[in-house]
């Protein structure tokens, strides 16, 4: 569908039942959860659709084995569940990820043995496979170039992995097929309230024209992550701060720095940290850290301290030690967590809450990718009842996601860049077709080939050179100097798919280099 005609559906005909702010995972989640139930249902996202926290995790579907450490059971039995859920809803998306956590002193055996036995006991009959002790001689096999001095052996457990903001784009387009009208670009720019002070709606500015708009409904939820006290003072400008930002910085490494398919867990770092090290997308992903942040921003940076502390720590469990220059991208993200006075941030929960406010606004804080769907269908209940709606079941946990296709299909790609479109594959291949050289690749160190460009625009809401390099592929994570390189034949393209000209192009192009610019390391 046509930008145009999305914004005219979203301002014109009557209230809506639910609106949505904020497109990441849990407000995309939430659109889903309220489009699926039968609800008439808008959401608006001020940038693009995953462009803060939802893009930037560690791209795992886990239980959360600190969580584990820390004793909250009920938070690990409930991501291991939603876990099991996204791993059946979503196979083209989540795949099932072997970790080994190495051991260098022979009483961390039993110590890590009896506690992912825990884990695969809170996940039972959804657990991807049993968690097992092994040997040094195993633990090299699985991870060739492990440090082997001092190597007392390791303990092999699954847990699922993904690509955020391909699920992000699912999301959309799922919410779309059940009838929801999905904005990005549109920034909320005020809440509108009725005679009693309740809330009503919101005033919204299409970024890409700047008209301002209005638009009413039931009820609004405010799922804008770590945005979300900015929303609530639109509402009450005394209202207190409910989320806590919290960084975290991962680093793009070549594949060679991890040989096999196998991810490490390192469960304590200096300061008792988890690190993990993990294949994604040909490459090696290593993070994450845990820094109190200051004001949210869309572009977080990480500092060289959190570079420092993860190289440090990564050679300490990799036989090739990883230097500045072998870093092939650096992303940083904020955590929205919920604010709890006097916690150091990774002691504060990853579990969620929902809130409403003396006008009726609701609002979801917290939690975390996996739960995401959870998160969804606890502030649709409450929504129901905010907005005297009418009660219809949640039907998300069996809900099989865009592009779905089983795990044995033939169908099913084999190439890690395509398998995220699942089904779609063919929609992505036909547009390849119909463009001119729409199979040759965008760079020969990027998997991705032209045609994705005019895919993403068509089909996926992608509206800038940003939008496509950084979420609708991952090339900007992949490796930012590359995706740099090609970002003006990205922009080329899109402007034939979007009657753009050459002052669009060249300002898309210089405002991504200079975006780029920021996940290089110098």
């Amino acid at each position: 569908m046509k930008r145009d005609a999305i914004v005219e559906q979203a301002i014109g005909g009557d209230a809506w039942d639910v609106i949505v702010v904020g497109g990441g995972a849990s407000g995309l989640g939430t659109a889903v959860d309220s489009a699926t139930r039968g609800y008439r249902t808008l959401l608006l996202e001020q940038a693009d659709f995953a462009k803060a926290t939802s893009s930037r995790s560690t791209k795992l579907v886990h239980g959360g084995v600190r969580y584990l450490q820390q004793g909250n059971i009920s938070l690990v039995r409930e991501a291991l569940h939603e876990r099991g859920l996204l791993y059946v809803n979503a196979p083209h998306l989540v795949t099932n990820l072997a970790f080994v956590v190495p051991r260098y002193k022979w009483w961390e055996g039993p110590f890590y043995g009896i506690g992912l036995k825990l884990y695969d006991l809170l996940a039972g009959k959804l657990n991807l496979s049993p968690s097992k002790s092994l040997n040094p001689e195993k633990t090299l096999e699985l991870i060739p170039n492990l440090e082997e001095e001092g190597l007392d052996g390791g303990t092999r457990y699954s847990d699922g992995q993904f690509d955020d903001s391909r699920m992000c784009a699912t999301l959309v387009r799922t919410a779309m097929d059940h009838g929801a009208t999905m904005l990005n670009h549109a920034q909320v720019t005020g809440l509108i309230k009725n005679e009693n002070d309740h809330v009503t709606g919101v005033s919204f500015m299409d970024v890409e024209t700047g008209q301002q708009h209005e638009v009413h409904g039931s009820v609004v939820i405010n799922a804008a992550g770590v945005f979300s006290n900015k929303i609530l003072k639109m509402e009450n400008e005394d209202a207190g701060t409910v989320v806590e930002p919290s960084r975290g910085v991962h680093l793009v490494l070549d594949q060679s720095f991890l040989e096999g398919e196998t991810a490490i867990m390192v469960p304590h770092t200096d300061d008792g940290r988890i690190l993990f090290v993990i294949p994604w997308h040909e490459r090696c992903l290593v993070g994450t850290t845990d820094e109190k942040a200051p004001e949210p921003v869309l572009e977080p940076r990480a500092t060289e301290e959190e570079i420092d502390f993860i190289l440090r720590n990564a050679a300490r469990y990799l036989a090739r030690d990883p230097k500045r220059e072998d870093v092939l991208s650096v992303f940083a993200g904020l955590r929205p967590l919920v604010k709890h006075e006097g916690q150091a941030t990774k002691k504060i929960s990853r579990e969620h809450e929902v809130l409403i406010s003396r006008g009726g606004l609701v609002t979801i804080i917290g939690g975390k990718w996996t739960t995401y769907r959870r998160m969804a269908e606890d502030v649709m209940e409450a929504a129901i009842d905010v907005g005297v709606l009418e009660r219809k079941p949640c039907v998300t946990a069996s809900l099989h996601l865009r592009g779905w296709l089983d795990r044995e299909d033939p169908a099913m790609p084999k190439e890690n860049w395509l398998r995220v479109y699942g089904a779609d594959a063919v929609e992505v291949m036909s547009v390849c077709d119909e463009v001119e050289r729409g199979h040759d690749k965008l760079h020969e160190r990027l998997p991705y080939p032209r045609g994705v460009v005019v895919h993403a625009v068509r089909h996926e809401l992608a509206r800038t050179v940003e939008d496509v390099l950084a979420r609708r592929t991952r090339a900007l994570l992949l490796d930012a100097a590359a995706s740099s390189e090609c970002a003006d034949e990205v922009a080329q393209l899109m402007a034939f798919e979007l009657g753009r000209d050459s002052a669009w192009i060249s300002e898309q192009v210089a405002q991504y280099r200079s975006l780029a610019s920021g996940y290089l390391l110098s």
